[in-house]
Protein backbone atom coordinates (compact mmCIF):
# COMPACT_ATOMS: atom_id res chain seq x y z
CA UNK A 1 0.00 0.00 0.00
CA UNK A 2 2.90 2.15 0.85
CA UNK A 3 3.86 2.52 -3.11
CA UNK A 4 0.98 3.40 -4.41
CA UNK A 5 -0.14 5.50 -1.53
CA UNK A 6 3.25 7.99 -2.30
CA UNK A 7 2.33 7.42 -6.26
CA UNK A 8 -0.81 9.03 -5.38
CA UNK A 9 0.38 11.64 -2.82
CA UNK A 10 3.00 13.00 -5.59
CA UNK A 11 0.55 13.54 -8.20
CA UNK A 12 -1.51 15.40 -5.14
CA UNK A 13 1.60 17.59 -5.55
CA UNK A 14 1.89 18.08 -8.75
CA UNK A 15 -1.85 18.79 -9.42
CA UNK A 16 -1.63 21.62 -6.54
CA UNK A 17 1.36 23.32 -7.73
CA UNK A 18 0.90 23.02 -11.42
CA UNK A 19 -2.75 24.20 -10.97
CA UNK A 20 -1.86 27.65 -9.01
CA UNK A 21 1.75 28.09 -10.48
CA UNK A 22 -0.42 28.46 -13.91
CA UNK A 23 -3.22 30.47 -12.84
CA UNK A 24 -0.53 33.26 -11.05
CA UNK A 25 1.65 32.94 -14.13
CA UNK A 26 -1.16 32.81 -16.81
CA UNK A 27 -3.19 35.87 -14.50
CA UNK A 28 0.24 37.69 -13.97
CA UNK A 29 0.92 37.55 -18.14
CA UNK A 30 -1.96 38.34 -18.78
CA UNK A 31 -2.70 41.71 -16.56
CA UNK A 32 0.56 43.98 -17.05
CA UNK A 33 4.09 43.49 -18.86
CA UNK A 34 5.66 44.49 -15.37
CA UNK A 35 3.85 41.29 -13.95
CA UNK A 36 5.33 39.56 -16.79
CA UNK A 37 8.76 40.93 -16.25
CA UNK A 38 8.68 40.37 -12.59
CA UNK A 39 7.61 36.63 -12.84
CA UNK A 40 10.25 35.74 -15.64
CA UNK A 41 12.88 37.84 -13.73
CA UNK A 42 12.45 35.45 -10.61
CA UNK A 43 12.19 32.05 -12.81
CA UNK A 44 15.42 33.10 -14.44
CA UNK A 45 17.19 33.99 -10.87
CA UNK A 46 16.08 30.85 -9.43
CA UNK A 47 16.94 28.79 -13.13
CA UNK A 48 20.08 30.05 -12.67
CA UNK A 49 21.16 28.87 -9.32
CA UNK A 50 19.69 25.41 -9.94
CA UNK A 51 22.26 25.45 -12.42
CA UNK A 52 25.23 26.65 -10.76
CA UNK A 53 24.17 24.23 -7.75
CA UNK A 54 24.74 21.48 -10.02
CA UNK A 55 27.51 22.57 -11.22
CA UNK A 56 28.73 23.00 -8.04
CA UNK A 57 27.54 19.08 -7.43
CA UNK A 58 29.51 17.74 -10.14
CA UNK A 59 32.69 19.69 -8.99
CA UNK A 60 33.10 22.52 -11.38
CA UNK A 61 33.26 26.21 -9.11
CA UNK A 62 31.42 28.64 -11.25
CA UNK A 63 31.29 32.33 -10.73
CA UNK A 64 27.81 31.19 -8.93
CA UNK A 65 26.99 35.09 -8.01
CA UNK A 66 28.37 37.13 -10.91
CA UNK A 67 27.08 34.40 -13.42
CA UNK A 68 23.60 35.22 -12.44
CA UNK A 69 23.87 38.89 -11.88
CA UNK A 70 25.24 38.78 -15.68
CA UNK A 71 22.66 36.48 -16.58
CA UNK A 72 19.45 38.65 -15.05
CA UNK A 73 20.94 41.81 -16.23
CA UNK A 74 20.72 40.29 -19.55
CA UNK A 75 17.39 39.87 -19.40
CA UNK A 76 16.42 42.95 -18.12
CA UNK A 77 18.20 44.68 -20.70
CA UNK A 78 16.40 42.56 -23.23
CA UNK A 79 12.86 43.60 -21.54
CA UNK A 80 13.49 47.11 -21.34
CA UNK A 81 15.21 47.62 -24.83
CA UNK A 82 12.02 45.42 -26.81
CA UNK A 83 10.30 47.95 -24.72
CA UNK A 84 11.90 50.89 -26.18
CA UNK A 85 12.36 52.14 -22.72
CA UNK A 86 16.24 52.63 -23.53
CA UNK A 87 18.55 52.66 -26.36
CA UNK A 88 20.25 49.19 -27.93
CA UNK A 89 23.30 50.63 -27.34
CA UNK A 90 22.84 49.26 -23.86
CA UNK A 91 23.92 46.05 -24.93
CA UNK A 92 27.42 46.92 -24.97
CA UNK A 93 27.08 46.98 -20.82
CA UNK A 94 26.87 42.95 -21.23
CA UNK A 95 30.47 42.74 -22.83
CA UNK A 96 32.36 44.56 -19.63
CA UNK A 97 30.55 41.99 -17.49
CA UNK A 98 31.71 39.34 -19.28
CA UNK A 99 35.44 40.27 -19.04
CA UNK A 100 34.85 40.85 -15.39
CA UNK A 101 34.42 36.83 -15.04
CA UNK A 102 38.23 36.43 -17.00
CA UNK A 103 39.47 38.95 -14.37
CA UNK A 104 37.78 37.42 -11.00
CA UNK A 105 39.28 33.26 -11.83
CA UNK A 106 42.54 35.07 -12.65
CA UNK A 107 43.04 35.89 -8.63
CA UNK A 108 41.57 32.65 -7.81
CA UNK A 109 45.37 30.53 -7.16
CA UNK A 110 43.46 27.31 -5.88
CA UNK A 111 42.04 26.36 -8.88
CA UNK A 112 43.17 23.82 -11.12
CA UNK A 113 40.61 24.12 -13.96
CA UNK A 114 40.01 28.03 -13.83
CA UNK A 115 39.03 28.25 -17.88
CA UNK A 116 36.76 25.03 -17.17
CA UNK A 117 34.88 26.72 -14.52
CA UNK A 118 34.51 30.29 -16.81
CA UNK A 119 32.80 27.92 -19.34
CA UNK A 120 30.59 26.59 -17.01
CA UNK A 121 29.65 30.36 -15.86
CA UNK A 122 29.25 30.95 -19.24
CA UNK A 123 27.57 28.11 -20.01
CA UNK A 124 25.05 28.85 -17.22
CA UNK A 125 24.28 32.32 -18.67
CA UNK A 126 23.59 31.34 -23.05
CA UNK A 127 21.88 27.72 -21.78
CA UNK A 128 19.52 29.88 -19.08
CA UNK A 129 19.55 33.57 -19.40
CA UNK A 130 19.92 33.92 -23.14
CA UNK A 131 16.43 31.75 -23.62
CA UNK A 132 14.79 33.82 -21.46
CA UNK A 133 15.90 37.11 -22.75
CA UNK A 134 14.61 35.99 -26.10
CA UNK A 135 11.03 35.67 -25.08
CA UNK A 136 11.00 39.82 -24.29
CA UNK A 137 11.28 39.95 -28.12
CA UNK A 138 7.92 37.79 -28.36
CA UNK A 139 5.80 39.55 -26.13
CA UNK A 140 6.56 43.34 -27.95
CA UNK A 141 5.63 43.82 -31.02
CA UNK A 142 6.36 46.89 -33.16
CA UNK A 143 3.72 49.44 -34.61
CA UNK A 144 3.49 53.31 -35.74
CA UNK A 145 3.18 54.18 -32.20
CA UNK A 146 6.45 52.37 -30.81
CA UNK A 147 6.20 49.18 -29.37
CA UNK A 148 3.71 47.43 -26.86
CA UNK A 149 3.15 44.43 -25.05
CA UNK A 150 1.18 41.53 -26.45
CA UNK A 151 1.09 38.32 -24.14
CA UNK A 152 -0.58 36.02 -26.33
CA UNK A 153 2.38 34.26 -28.35
CA UNK A 154 4.15 34.01 -24.52
CA UNK A 155 1.05 32.59 -22.95
CA UNK A 156 -0.20 30.57 -25.93
CA UNK A 157 3.46 28.96 -26.06
CA UNK A 158 3.33 28.54 -22.15
CA UNK A 159 0.08 26.89 -22.42
CA UNK A 160 1.16 24.83 -25.26
CA UNK A 161 4.19 23.73 -23.58
CA UNK A 162 2.01 22.55 -20.40
CA UNK A 163 -0.43 20.44 -22.16
CA UNK A 164 1.80 18.73 -23.97
CA UNK A 165 4.15 17.62 -20.69
CA UNK A 166 0.78 17.36 -19.11
CA UNK A 167 -0.37 14.66 -22.04
CA UNK A 168 3.33 13.35 -22.74
CA UNK A 169 2.92 12.36 -18.34
CA UNK A 170 -0.51 10.78 -18.64
CA UNK A 171 -0.20 9.09 -21.95
CA UNK A 172 3.35 7.65 -20.88
CA UNK A 173 1.66 6.83 -17.18
CA UNK A 174 -1.22 4.72 -18.90
CA UNK A 175 0.57 3.36 -22.00
CA UNK A 176 3.85 3.53 -21.92
CA UNK A 177 5.93 0.74 -23.62
CA UNK A 178 8.42 1.93 -26.43
CA UNK A 179 11.21 4.40 -25.05
CA UNK A 180 12.10 7.53 -26.26
CA UNK A 181 15.65 7.98 -25.28
CA UNK A 182 16.04 5.38 -22.86
CA UNK A 183 20.10 5.95 -22.18
CA UNK A 184 18.95 8.84 -20.97
CA UNK A 185 15.51 9.42 -19.60
CA UNK A 186 14.40 5.43 -19.14
CA UNK A 187 10.58 6.70 -18.44
CA UNK A 188 9.98 8.80 -21.56
CA UNK A 189 8.06 6.52 -24.09
CA UNK A 190 6.83 7.02 -27.83
CA UNK A 191 3.20 6.87 -26.65
CA UNK A 192 3.95 9.71 -24.00
CA UNK A 193 5.66 11.90 -26.84
CA UNK A 194 2.60 11.57 -29.06
CA UNK A 195 -0.14 11.89 -26.35
CA UNK A 196 1.79 14.62 -25.34
CA UNK A 197 1.56 15.89 -29.24
CA UNK A 198 -2.03 15.54 -29.79
CA UNK A 199 -3.29 17.54 -26.14
CA UNK A 200 -0.98 20.53 -27.65
CA UNK A 201 -2.30 20.59 -30.87
CA UNK A 202 -5.55 20.55 -29.59
CA UNK A 203 -5.02 23.03 -27.29
CA UNK A 204 -3.06 25.13 -29.99
CA UNK A 205 -6.54 24.63 -31.67
CA UNK A 206 -8.21 26.22 -29.10
CA UNK A 207 -5.77 29.31 -28.88
CA UNK A 208 -6.21 30.06 -32.28
CA UNK A 209 -10.03 31.35 -31.78
CA UNK A 210 -8.84 33.47 -28.91
CA UNK A 211 -5.30 34.32 -30.19
CA UNK A 212 -5.13 36.56 -33.28
CA UNK A 213 -1.54 37.23 -33.21
CA UNK A 214 -0.55 34.48 -35.30
CA UNK A 215 -2.89 32.93 -38.34
CA UNK A 216 -3.60 29.06 -37.69
CA UNK A 217 -0.53 28.29 -39.66
CA UNK A 218 1.49 30.04 -37.48
CA UNK A 219 0.62 28.86 -34.48
CA UNK A 220 0.82 24.98 -35.50
CA UNK A 221 4.41 25.67 -36.95
CA UNK A 222 4.82 27.11 -33.02
CA UNK A 223 3.01 24.15 -31.41
CA UNK A 224 5.42 21.79 -33.52
CA UNK A 225 9.15 23.66 -32.21
CA UNK A 226 7.15 23.75 -28.95
CA UNK A 227 6.54 19.94 -28.90
CA UNK A 228 9.68 19.17 -30.37
CA UNK A 229 11.98 21.59 -28.64
CA UNK A 230 10.24 20.99 -25.45
CA UNK A 231 10.59 17.01 -25.83
CA UNK A 232 14.80 17.82 -26.08
CA UNK A 233 14.90 20.72 -23.60
CA UNK A 234 13.57 17.58 -21.34
CA UNK A 235 15.88 15.04 -22.55
CA UNK A 236 19.03 17.86 -22.81
CA UNK A 237 18.53 18.73 -18.36
CA UNK A 238 17.88 14.73 -18.21
CA UNK A 239 21.59 14.46 -19.23
CA UNK A 240 22.47 16.97 -16.99
CA UNK A 241 20.70 15.76 -13.70
CA UNK A 242 22.53 11.98 -15.20
CA UNK A 243 25.54 13.12 -15.22
CA UNK A 244 25.60 14.00 -11.83
CA UNK A 245 22.92 11.11 -10.89
CA UNK A 246 20.67 13.04 -9.46
CA UNK A 247 16.92 13.25 -9.84
CA UNK A 248 15.75 17.02 -10.10
CA UNK A 249 17.16 20.10 -10.44
CA UNK A 250 15.68 21.49 -6.83
CA UNK A 251 12.69 21.22 -4.65
CA UNK A 252 11.15 24.35 -4.89
CA UNK A 253 8.00 23.18 -6.78
CA UNK A 254 6.51 20.31 -4.93
CA UNK A 255 5.76 17.60 -7.12
CA UNK A 256 7.73 19.06 -10.17
CA UNK A 257 11.33 19.44 -8.67
CA UNK A 258 12.97 22.79 -9.46
CA UNK A 259 12.46 25.58 -11.78
CA UNK A 260 14.99 24.05 -14.79
CA UNK A 261 12.77 20.59 -14.24
CA UNK A 262 9.33 22.84 -14.84
CA UNK A 263 10.84 25.01 -18.10
CA UNK A 264 13.56 23.11 -19.39
CA UNK A 265 11.38 22.70 -22.06
CA UNK A 266 11.04 26.55 -22.89
CA UNK A 267 15.28 26.86 -22.80
CA UNK A 268 15.12 24.96 -26.08
CA UNK A 269 11.93 26.15 -27.62
CA UNK A 270 12.53 29.49 -26.92
CA UNK A 271 15.41 30.32 -29.37
CA UNK A 272 13.36 28.71 -32.35
CA UNK A 273 10.51 30.57 -31.55
CA UNK A 274 11.72 33.42 -31.85
CA UNK A 275 13.96 32.65 -34.58
CA UNK A 276 10.63 31.88 -36.75
CA UNK A 277 8.83 34.67 -35.57
CA UNK A 278 11.49 37.26 -36.83
CA UNK A 279 12.61 34.93 -39.98
CA UNK A 280 9.54 33.62 -41.60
Amino acid sequence: MTKPLSKYNNLTQRLITGLLGAAAIIVGISYSEWIYFGIFFIICLFSLREFYKLSGLDGMIPLKTLGTIIGLVIFSLSFFIEKETISHRYYFLIFPLVAVVYLVKLYKKTEHKPFTNIAFTFLGVFYVAMPFALLNHAVFQESITGAHYNYEIILGSLLILWASDTGAYFAGTLFGKHKLFERISPKKSWEGFWGGAALAMVITYILTLFFHSLTLVDWMIVSLIIIIGGTFGDLVESLLKRSIEIKDSGDSLPGHGGFLDRFDGLLISAPFIVAYLEIF
